[in-house]
């Protein structure tokens, strides 16, 4: 109990280290736009940024994905085995259609989102996340957060 209380009184560094390993939504909406103003100005610069660990694309379990809007097949993943398969394969642990919801919702102009239960990095129990979806001519990019 007083253990607790101690946290509560003095949040300082150990209250934020847990929250800050992680990525929030406005960090993953900032990215999803970030990622827009990349391929706008130019696609082939950007899809190289976001498939380079080093691209500044990247922030914790933050990171943005890329699908071509026509075949659904991916342009941009940390997980290189995923490039150049489609999206719409991909299925939430109860066998939810996923890839259908990521391929349906980007919309030109717009920041979108679609909500799912899928395990962290490393881990194997679905938890709620959310990514935000971005379409920029040929391209839709998403960035997700762990909620």
């Amino acid at each position: 109990m007083a253990g607790a209380a101690l946290l509560v009184a003095v949040p300082g560094p150990l209250g934020r280290a847990v929250a800050a390993d992680f990525g929030s939504a406005p960090e993953a909406k900032a990215m999803a736009e970030k990622a827009a103003v990349t391929l706008k100005a130019g696609e082939a610069d950007a899809l190289a940024k976001f498939n380079d660990a080093a691209g500044g694309f990247r922030d914790r379990d933050l990171y943005v994905f890329c699908f071509e809007t026509g075949s659904g097949k991916f342009t941009a993943h940390p997980n290189k085995a995923l490039v150049g398969t489609d999206v719409r394969a991909l299925k939430e642990k109860d066998g939810s259609p996923l890839g259908d919801k990521l391929y349906a919702a980007p919309k030109e102009g717009a920041v979108t989102s679609v909500d799912y239960k899928f395990p962290r990095p490393g881990g194997t129990d679905p938890v709620a996340k959310e990514t935000y979806l971005v379409k920029v001519g040929a391209q839709a990019c998403g960035v997700g957060y762990y909620k």
